[in-house]
Protein backbone atom coordinates (compact mmCIF):
# COMPACT_ATOMS: atom_id res chain seq x y z
CA UNK A 1 0.00 0.00 0.00
CA UNK A 2 1.14 3.54 -0.64
CA UNK A 3 0.81 6.25 1.98
CA UNK A 4 1.19 8.85 -0.76
CA UNK A 5 -1.78 7.41 -2.65
CA UNK A 6 -4.06 7.75 0.35
CA UNK A 7 -2.95 11.32 0.92
CA UNK A 8 -3.77 12.07 -2.71
CA UNK A 9 -7.31 10.75 -2.29
CA UNK A 10 -7.76 12.82 0.86
CA UNK A 11 -6.70 16.06 -0.76
CA UNK A 12 -8.84 15.48 -3.83
CA UNK A 13 -12.02 14.31 -2.09
CA UNK A 14 -14.14 14.53 0.98
CA UNK A 15 -11.67 13.60 3.77
CA UNK A 16 -9.39 15.99 5.71
CA UNK A 17 -9.62 19.53 4.26
CA UNK A 18 -13.06 19.19 2.76
CA UNK A 19 -15.30 22.17 3.71
CA UNK A 20 -17.75 21.30 6.46
CA UNK A 21 -20.81 22.12 4.37
CA UNK A 22 -19.88 19.48 1.79
CA UNK A 23 -20.67 16.74 4.34
CA UNK A 24 -24.36 17.51 3.83
CA UNK A 25 -24.03 16.57 0.15
CA UNK A 26 -23.39 12.93 1.01
CA UNK A 27 -26.19 10.52 0.16
CA UNK A 28 -27.97 9.67 3.39
CA UNK A 29 -28.20 5.97 4.27
CA UNK A 30 -29.92 5.74 7.68
CA UNK A 31 -30.01 2.48 9.64
CA UNK A 32 -33.13 0.33 9.58
CA UNK A 33 -32.85 -0.70 13.24
CA UNK A 34 -33.01 1.43 16.37
CA UNK A 35 -32.02 -0.25 19.65
CA UNK A 36 -34.47 -0.17 22.57
CA UNK A 37 -34.03 2.49 25.22
CA UNK A 38 -35.27 5.86 26.39
CA UNK A 39 -34.69 9.05 24.44
CA UNK A 40 -31.62 11.13 25.13
CA UNK A 41 -32.10 13.04 28.37
CA UNK A 42 -31.27 16.62 29.26
CA UNK A 43 -28.40 15.20 31.33
CA UNK A 44 -27.04 13.55 28.22
CA UNK A 45 -27.29 16.77 26.24
CA UNK A 46 -25.34 18.55 28.97
CA UNK A 47 -22.72 15.80 28.93
CA UNK A 48 -22.35 16.09 25.16
CA UNK A 49 -21.85 19.85 25.42
CA UNK A 50 -19.19 19.40 28.09
CA UNK A 51 -17.44 16.69 26.09
CA UNK A 52 -17.36 18.88 23.00
CA UNK A 53 -15.76 21.71 24.93
CA UNK A 54 -13.38 19.83 27.22
CA UNK A 55 -12.68 16.28 26.06
CA UNK A 56 -10.47 15.11 23.23
CA UNK A 57 -11.73 13.34 20.11
CA UNK A 58 -8.19 12.76 18.86
CA UNK A 59 -8.47 9.01 18.14
CA UNK A 60 -11.49 9.63 15.89
CA UNK A 61 -10.18 12.59 13.90
CA UNK A 62 -8.13 10.43 11.56
CA UNK A 63 -11.09 8.21 10.58
CA UNK A 64 -11.59 10.26 7.44
CA UNK A 65 -11.76 7.63 4.68
CA UNK A 66 -15.29 6.45 3.86
CA UNK A 67 -16.02 3.39 1.73
CA UNK A 68 -19.14 1.26 1.42
CA UNK A 69 -19.46 -2.31 0.25
CA UNK A 70 -20.99 -5.69 1.08
CA UNK A 71 -20.00 -8.35 3.59
CA UNK A 72 -20.96 -11.97 4.16
CA UNK A 73 -20.32 -14.21 7.15
CA UNK A 74 -17.37 -16.59 6.75
CA UNK A 75 -19.23 -19.59 8.20
CA UNK A 76 -22.74 -18.58 7.05
CA UNK A 77 -22.27 -16.94 3.61
CA UNK A 78 -26.00 -16.39 3.08
CA UNK A 79 -25.84 -13.90 5.96
CA UNK A 80 -25.09 -10.76 3.97
CA UNK A 81 -25.35 -7.02 4.59
CA UNK A 82 -24.02 -3.65 3.50
CA UNK A 83 -21.13 -2.22 5.47
CA UNK A 84 -20.19 1.45 5.78
CA UNK A 85 -16.49 1.72 6.65
CA UNK A 86 -14.96 4.80 8.26
CA UNK A 87 -11.22 4.20 8.20
CA UNK A 88 -7.97 5.68 9.47
CA UNK A 89 -4.59 5.09 7.88
CA UNK A 90 -2.18 3.96 10.58
CA UNK A 91 0.81 3.80 8.23
CA UNK A 92 1.67 2.78 4.68
CA UNK A 93 0.64 -0.84 5.34
CA UNK A 94 -2.22 -0.69 7.87
CA UNK A 95 -5.69 0.83 7.97
CA UNK A 96 -8.26 0.37 10.73
CA UNK A 97 -11.98 0.83 10.20
CA UNK A 98 -15.11 1.23 12.27
CA UNK A 99 -18.08 -0.36 10.47
CA UNK A 100 -21.63 0.97 10.65
CA UNK A 101 -24.95 -0.07 9.12
CA UNK A 102 -25.49 3.42 7.70
CA UNK A 103 -23.82 6.78 7.32
CA UNK A 104 -26.04 9.06 9.43
CA UNK A 105 -25.58 10.18 13.03
CA UNK A 106 -27.89 7.43 14.31
CA UNK A 107 -26.07 4.61 12.48
CA UNK A 108 -25.26 1.56 14.58
CA UNK A 109 -21.66 0.47 15.13
CA UNK A 110 -21.69 -3.15 13.94
CA UNK A 111 -18.04 -4.14 13.71
CA UNK A 112 -14.40 -3.44 12.98
CA UNK A 113 -12.04 -4.21 10.11
CA UNK A 114 -8.25 -4.17 9.99
CA UNK A 115 -6.71 -3.87 6.52
CA UNK A 116 -3.09 -4.81 5.84
CA UNK A 117 -0.85 -4.88 2.80
CA UNK A 118 0.16 -8.00 0.92
CA UNK A 119 3.63 -7.71 2.46
CA UNK A 120 2.30 -7.82 6.01
CA UNK A 121 -0.13 -10.62 5.15
CA UNK A 122 2.69 -12.76 3.78
CA UNK A 123 4.51 -12.34 7.09
CA UNK A 124 1.61 -13.58 9.21
CA UNK A 125 1.82 -16.96 10.99
CA UNK A 126 0.17 -19.63 8.84
CA UNK A 127 -2.49 -20.31 11.47
CA UNK A 128 -3.49 -16.62 11.39
CA UNK A 129 -3.94 -16.24 7.62
CA UNK A 130 -7.38 -17.98 7.39
CA UNK A 131 -8.91 -15.08 9.31
CA UNK A 132 -8.02 -12.59 6.55
CA UNK A 133 -10.09 -12.17 3.38
CA UNK A 134 -8.77 -10.91 0.02
CA UNK A 135 -9.85 -7.55 -1.42
CA UNK A 136 -9.19 -7.73 -5.16
CA UNK A 137 -12.76 -8.68 -6.08
CA UNK A 138 -14.14 -5.72 -4.14
CA UNK A 139 -11.85 -3.47 -6.17
CA UNK A 140 -12.08 -4.95 -9.66
CA UNK A 141 -15.78 -5.78 -9.57
CA UNK A 142 -16.65 -2.16 -8.80
CA UNK A 143 -18.60 -3.35 -5.77
CA UNK A 144 -16.61 -1.24 -3.29
CA UNK A 145 -17.26 2.50 -3.57
CA UNK A 146 -16.06 5.70 -1.94
CA UNK A 147 -19.17 7.93 -1.99
CA UNK A 148 -18.63 11.59 -2.91
CA UNK A 149 -14.95 11.05 -3.68
CA UNK A 150 -13.98 12.35 -7.15
CA UNK A 151 -13.18 9.59 -9.65
CA UNK A 152 -9.46 10.40 -9.77
CA UNK A 153 -9.20 10.23 -5.99
CA UNK A 154 -11.26 7.05 -5.77
CA UNK A 155 -8.99 5.24 -8.22
CA UNK A 156 -6.00 6.15 -6.03
CA UNK A 157 -7.78 4.80 -2.98
CA UNK A 158 -8.52 1.57 -4.87
CA UNK A 159 -4.87 1.37 -5.86
CA UNK A 160 -4.09 1.40 -2.14
CA UNK A 161 -6.43 -1.57 -1.61
CA UNK A 162 -5.27 -3.78 -4.50
CA UNK A 163 -3.73 -7.01 -3.10
CA UNK A 164 -4.62 -6.04 0.47
CA UNK A 165 -6.36 -8.23 3.03
CA UNK A 166 -8.97 -7.53 5.71
CA UNK A 167 -9.78 -9.10 9.05
CA UNK A 168 -13.37 -8.22 9.90
CA UNK A 169 -15.49 -9.00 12.94
CA UNK A 170 -19.13 -8.02 13.15
CA UNK A 171 -20.39 -7.70 16.69
CA UNK A 172 -24.00 -6.77 15.93
CA UNK A 173 -26.31 -8.11 13.24
CA UNK A 174 -28.77 -5.27 12.64
CA UNK A 175 -30.31 -6.83 9.53
CA UNK A 176 -30.28 -5.95 5.86
CA UNK A 177 -31.23 -2.52 4.61
CA UNK A 178 -33.37 -4.08 1.86
CA UNK A 179 -35.49 -5.91 4.45
CA UNK A 180 -34.57 -9.42 3.29
CA UNK A 181 -32.60 -12.08 5.13
CA UNK A 182 -32.47 -12.73 8.86
CA UNK A 183 -34.05 -9.97 10.95
CA UNK A 184 -31.71 -7.81 12.94
CA UNK A 185 -31.08 -8.29 16.65
CA UNK A 186 -32.28 -5.41 18.87
CA UNK A 187 -28.92 -5.42 20.67
CA UNK A 188 -25.54 -7.09 20.04
CA UNK A 189 -26.14 -10.79 20.69
CA UNK A 190 -23.71 -13.68 21.00
CA UNK A 191 -20.18 -14.04 19.76
CA UNK A 192 -18.58 -11.81 17.12
CA UNK A 193 -18.93 -13.10 13.56
CA UNK A 194 -15.94 -13.42 11.25
CA UNK A 195 -16.82 -11.87 7.91
CA UNK A 196 -15.58 -12.62 4.40
CA UNK A 197 -15.41 -11.01 0.98
CA UNK A 198 -17.30 -11.94 -2.19
CA UNK A 199 -15.00 -13.19 -4.93
CA UNK A 200 -17.20 -14.11 -7.90
CA UNK A 201 -20.04 -12.43 -9.73
CA UNK A 202 -23.35 -13.68 -8.40
CA UNK A 203 -22.24 -14.45 -4.86
CA UNK A 204 -23.79 -11.31 -3.40
CA UNK A 205 -27.59 -11.36 -3.29
CA UNK A 206 -28.64 -9.22 -6.29
CA UNK A 207 -31.48 -7.67 -4.26
CA UNK A 208 -29.02 -6.49 -1.63
CA UNK A 209 -26.61 -5.13 -4.21
CA UNK A 210 -29.28 -3.37 -6.25
CA UNK A 211 -30.76 -1.75 -3.14
CA UNK A 212 -27.40 -0.34 -2.08
CA UNK A 213 -26.34 0.79 -5.56
CA UNK A 214 -29.67 2.51 -6.19
CA UNK A 215 -29.74 4.24 -2.81
CA UNK A 216 -26.13 5.44 -3.03
CA UNK A 217 -26.07 6.16 -6.76
CA UNK A 218 -23.26 3.68 -7.39
CA UNK A 219 -22.54 2.73 -11.02
CA UNK A 220 -20.82 -0.60 -10.48
CA UNK A 221 -20.35 -1.26 -14.21
CA UNK A 222 -18.59 2.05 -14.77
CA UNK A 223 -16.34 1.50 -11.75
CA UNK A 224 -15.41 -1.96 -12.98
CA UNK A 225 -14.39 -0.53 -16.33
CA UNK A 226 -12.45 2.35 -14.78
CA UNK A 227 -10.49 0.09 -12.43
CA UNK A 228 -9.11 -2.06 -15.21
CA UNK A 229 -6.27 0.43 -15.30
CA UNK A 230 -5.08 -1.15 -12.03
CA UNK A 231 -4.87 -4.69 -13.41
CA UNK A 232 -1.10 -4.56 -13.86
CA UNK A 233 -0.78 -4.25 -10.08
CA UNK A 234 -2.97 -7.26 -9.22
CA UNK A 235 -1.55 -10.49 -7.81
CA UNK A 236 -3.21 -13.81 -7.05
CA UNK A 237 -4.48 -13.88 -3.48
CA UNK A 238 -5.09 -16.35 -0.68
CA UNK A 239 -8.75 -17.00 0.13
CA UNK A 240 -10.39 -16.19 -3.20
CA UNK A 241 -11.69 -19.76 -3.48
CA UNK A 242 -12.68 -20.17 0.18
CA UNK A 243 -16.44 -19.83 -0.38
CA UNK A 244 -16.74 -21.37 -3.85
CA UNK A 245 -18.72 -24.36 -2.61
CA UNK A 246 -21.14 -22.05 -0.78
CA UNK A 247 -22.15 -20.34 -4.04
CA UNK A 248 -22.43 -23.15 -6.65
CA UNK A 249 -24.46 -20.96 -9.04
CA UNK A 250 -22.01 -18.04 -9.04
CA UNK A 251 -20.26 -16.98 -12.21
CA UNK A 252 -16.67 -16.04 -12.89
CA UNK A 253 -14.38 -13.58 -11.21
CA UNK A 254 -13.39 -10.42 -13.09
CA UNK A 255 -9.85 -9.99 -14.34
CA UNK A 256 -7.46 -9.31 -11.49
CA UNK A 257 -9.15 -11.77 -9.13
CA UNK A 258 -7.47 -15.18 -8.83
CA UNK A 259 -6.77 -17.62 -6.03
CA UNK A 260 -3.11 -18.27 -5.44
CA UNK A 261 -3.77 -22.03 -5.36
CA UNK A 262 -4.95 -21.86 -8.98
CA UNK A 263 -1.42 -20.86 -9.98
CA UNK A 264 0.05 -24.11 -8.72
Amino acid sequence: MSQKSCHVCRRAGRPVDRPAERVEDMTKRPPKLRPPGEDTSLWRATLETGAELMQTHAPLKSFDIYVVGLHCARHDPQMQMEAHHFCAQVNADVLQCAIFDGNTEDANLIGVEYIISETLFNGLPEEEKPYWHPHNYEVFSGQLAAPDLPAAAEIELMRLLVNSYGKTWHTWHTGRADGNGRPGDPLPYGDPTLMWSFNRDGEADPRLKEDLNTAMGIDETAKRKERRRLLDHAHSQVGVATLRSAFPEAGNSPDGVKDIEDDK
